[in-house]
């Protein structure tokens, strides 16, 4: 049971990054393509703040990835966890997965509004870029508390 809780921890983290860069990248792309359908000569600019929203869903493969090699799904004999420690392995896996899902949504929404900035001054694509960063900040903090937690809590 402890192992299936860890593996539900590890889908988790997967599934709700996942959605939450699928959707963030949808709204970037969106409206990017509106921009490169008047100035083509933008797409390198456009796809920067499109690919942005993306890498919550990377953060949670990654964690997800841990999880596996922490509990010995890759590479080894699968460990037998306790409940609590399957719990821990699950509650742990939670910060990446709702901190990813939110801000690539919402960094998604930055991108888009920055896509205005980009198809009216073209140089100020960093501004955009910078905007759009900020909200990864808080996809990074899960990230960070979700590893940390899967790393050093010690399941021997």
């Amino acid at each position: 049971m402890g192992l299936a809780l860890a593996i539900a921890g590890a889908a988790f983290a997967v599934i709700f990054a996942g959605i939450g860069s699928a959707v963030g990248v949808g709204t970037a792309g969106r409206a990017g393509a509106g921009v490169v359908s008047e100035k083509p000569e933008l797409f390198g600019k456009v796809l920067l703040l499109e690919a942005l929203p993306g890498t919550q869903g990377i953060y949670g493969f990654l964690v997800a990835f841990i999880v596996m090699l922490q509990t010995g799904l890759l590479g080894g004999t699968p460990k037998e966890l306790t409940v609590a420690q399957g719990l821990v392995i699950f509650a742990a896996c939670l910060p990446v997965a709702f901190g990813g899902m939110l801000s690539g949504i919402h960094q998604g929404k930055v991108s888009a509004a920055g896509l205005n900035i980009v198809a009216k001054q073209p140089d100020k694509s960093g501004n955009a870029v910078i905007l759009s960063a900020m909200v990864e900040t808080y996809a990074l903090l899960g990230l960070v508390i979700s590893i940390l937690t899967v790393l050093f809590f010690k399941l021997d």
